[in-house]
């Protein structure tokens, strides 16, 4: 049995979503990109207001227009655009604002570089990234269907077969992203959209730029990065030396998920979940 972490008191990204129901990280929108969860304080409230966005459209025109939001994560606001160049539907990401001061938009968009070389079937790719009127922007595809997640709140529990084939190709995706030196650090259902059947790894290296731009800076505002319910132990502790080993650990938890219909370890704080993994 796997001793329990020494618990920091760093806050998970997530953690302000947290509810021990069954859809346990709250109210989501049902956008089929990716399900995006917001803290229960900013229900109903837009991250970025609409005079916002009209700014964002005005220092991007030529290149995106947004057209709606489709929801929002730990760490971005998910936009539907118009890649106006390659006539094309993407998903523009804004950094939340509090993020981007914090790790800084230079940092962060040279360490996201390091993602858009990831080239890979069941890895989403980086289209491109960009600082524009104040704004942290990347843009990913655009995938119709849905994500694990919402698969799994409509099956709750899916074949083994397909458990086991959904698990083996992220497991591929990781371990080619582990020899580029890439680890993902929120491995969730949530991060993996399934597109005609096939899943594809969302936000590789966004984790890993936030982090690496952030420095010391994360660990001194109280932030981490990841989901209570898929954190490997030694990230729950905080240990910024994380290697493939704790991507390997949320994998497990997903796969389990998959077959059992819930998380290895759930409970109605993120330190009691921490606590039994």
């Amino acid at each position: 049995m796997r001793a329990a972490p020494v618990l920091s008191n760093a806050v998970p990204v997530e953690a302000a979503a947290y509810d021990p129901a069954r859809d346990p990280l709250g109210p989501a929108t049902s956008c089929a990109h990716e399900r995006y969860h917001q803290p229960p304080e900013c229900h109903g409230v837009p991250q970025f207001s609409a005079s916002a966005v009209d700014r964002l459209n005005a220092a991007l025109s030529g290149r995106y227009h947004i057209e709606s939001e489709l929801g929002e994560g730990g760490m971005a606001t998910v936009y539907l655009a118009d890649d106006i160049k390659h006539e094309r539907k993407v998903a523009l990401k804004l950094l939340k604002p509090e993020l981007a001061a914090l790790v800084g938009a230079e940092r962060f968009l040279s360490k996201i570089k390091t993602t858009a070389n990831l080239q890979h079937p069941h890895i989403l790719p980086l289209f491109d990234s960009g600082e524009a009127d104040g704004f942290v922007f990347y843009v990913m595809p655009y995938v119709k269907g849905e994500s694990l997640r919402g698969r799994l709140d409509r099956e709750k529990q899916l074949p083994v077969d397909d458990a086991v084939r959904i698990a083996r190709s992220i497991a591929n995706a990781l371990a080619y992203a582990h020899r580029h030196d890439v680890i993902h650090r929120d491995i969730k259902p949530e991060k993996i959209l399934l597109h005609e059947g096939e899943p594809q790894v969302a936000d590789f290296g966004i984790a890993l730029a936030v982090t690496a731009a952030g420095g010391s800076r994360m660990t001194e505002t109280g932030l981490s990065l990841g989901t209570p319910f898929y954190m490997s132990p030694e990230q729950a502790s905080a240990d910024r030396e994380l290697g493939p080993h704790s991507d390997v650990y949320s994998i497990g938890c997903v796969l389990y998920e998959m077959l059992v219909g819930e998380p290895p370890h759930t409970g109605k704080a993120a330190q009691s979940v921490w606590r039994r993994s």
